[in-house]
């Protein structure tokens, strides 16, 4: 047997990391701008996370939801606290897909409506309802394909009033900053005139923070820059700083129901311990402080650099868009400067470095890609002659 192979790979296997470094079998390093897809959120190996971790798994790792687990409700206080939604209750799981499919079913029981509205551009997930309401069709089997999914151009007032004014929708679901569609922004005014229409119409507000949320903007949620309120936010990627984990926080006005949702893994001992102590090194070490300053002074950076044709994000989570097809650039700047980057479609790097990231790991990256581009330009302009 071997693994499936469904995901496109680099030939760096790594088989260690520390802060905002990765290393492969020969001690390599490689500075980490990507963090594992925004996973690693206070950096690789924060020795409090392991600490807290290797203690819990000492004691218990795992047992079912059948028991009292006292982790989950710390973890659900301390939560709810540190990110503004103290009244709202929290549904542990193992991934962002399953946050996402909570959060939908929650909301069609709620309303009784079966309809959803999704985002052009929208990345939600893998799974049934989650790839559903993403608009990547190649990533839809026949079978997720369904009229209850009805996707309206993002940041978009207009379509998206005409349709939920119909009451016919359970839900709007949206990024407030797209990751896999390129790093775009919900407006502000946008994401207040969708918070308005929704509670006109009576429809449900997903925000999906799976990325863009866990101080990764300089705020907690991305969408509290816009000074709203969700009924329903849904978080993974860094709320454990590499352990599966996701979780549905929940408007009190959505009422549980015994047995309508179920996980069996969601919210075991060792998550909650290891999500209780990344919430630890966030406040203490001034994460998200730390996530608007670096990232204001990547963005002012980037759009400084000759070919760079738009810089988009806020904090920690960019996107460079160049006039050029990127790919030679990300295979440069991992081969020959060590520094791991995404992207998102043929133009643009993807930003999501730990939020440990510093001004002088910055400027690392900004030598290097200066370098790179540069190079590339001397280049084109030899091909001319």
């Amino acid at each position: 047997m071997k693994p499936f192979p469904v995901f496109e790979k680099v030939d760096i296997a790594i088989e260690r990391a520390l802060g905002c470094f990765v290393y492969d079998k020969q001690q390599q390093a490689y500075l980490d701008l990507y963090g594992g897809h925004a996973v690693i959120s206070v950096g690789h190996s924060h020795p409090h996370v392991v600490e807290e971790t290797i203690q819990q798994m000492n004691k218990i790792g795992f047992y079912s939801n059948a028991v009292t687990n006292d982790l989950q409700d710390r973890l659900a206080e301390r939560l709810g606290n540190a990110c503004g939604y103290p009244t709202y209750a929290v549904f542990y799981s193992n991934s962002g897909a399953e946050a996402n499919e909570n959060a939908l079913k929650l909301a069609s029981f709620h309303t009784g409506r079966r309809k959803v509205l999704a985002m052009s551009n929208a990345f939600h997930g893998r799974t049934s309802a989650a790839v559903s309401a993403t608009d990547i069709r190649s990533i839809r089997a026949p079978l997720n394909d369904s009229e209850q999914f009805v996707f309206t151009p993002f940041n978009e007032i207009s379509s998206l009033k005409k349709q939920l004014e119909t009451e016919e929708y359970c839900a709007v679901i949206i990024e407030p900053i797209q990751g896999v569609g390129g790093i775009h922004r919900a407006s502000p005014s946008f994401l207040q005139e969708v918070r308005a229409i929704c509670t006109k119409t009576g429809t449900m507000l997903i925000l999906d923070e799976i990325q863009c949320g866990y101080g990764r903007t300089g705020r907690f949620f991305a969408h509290q820059h816009a000074g709203i309120e969700a009924d329903l936010i849904t978080v993974a990627k860094g709320i454990a700083n590499g352990l599966p984990m996701g979780a549905t926080i929940i408007s009190p006005k959505i009422k549980p129901v015994m047995g309508q949702l179920g996980t069996t893994f969601g919210g075991s001992h060792v998550v909650c311990a290891a999500a209780l102590a990344v919430l630890d090194v966030i406040q203490k070490e001034q994460l998200i402080d730390n996530a608007a300053a670096v990232g204001e002074f990547l963005l002012t950076e980037l759009r400084k650099i000759h070919g760079v044709s738009e810089v988009r994000g806020q904090g920690l989570m960019i996107g460079v868009e160049f006039e050029n097809d990127i790919q030679h650039l990300r295979e440069e700047l991992l081969f020959s400067e060590k520094i791991f980057t995404g992207y998102a479609g043929r133009y643009t790097l993807r930003l999501l470095p730990p939020l440990c990231f510093t001004i002088n790991h910055a400027e690392t990256f900004l030598k290097s890609l200066r370098k790179l581009v540069q190079k590339e330009e001397l280049a084109d302009d030899v091909s001319v002659y």
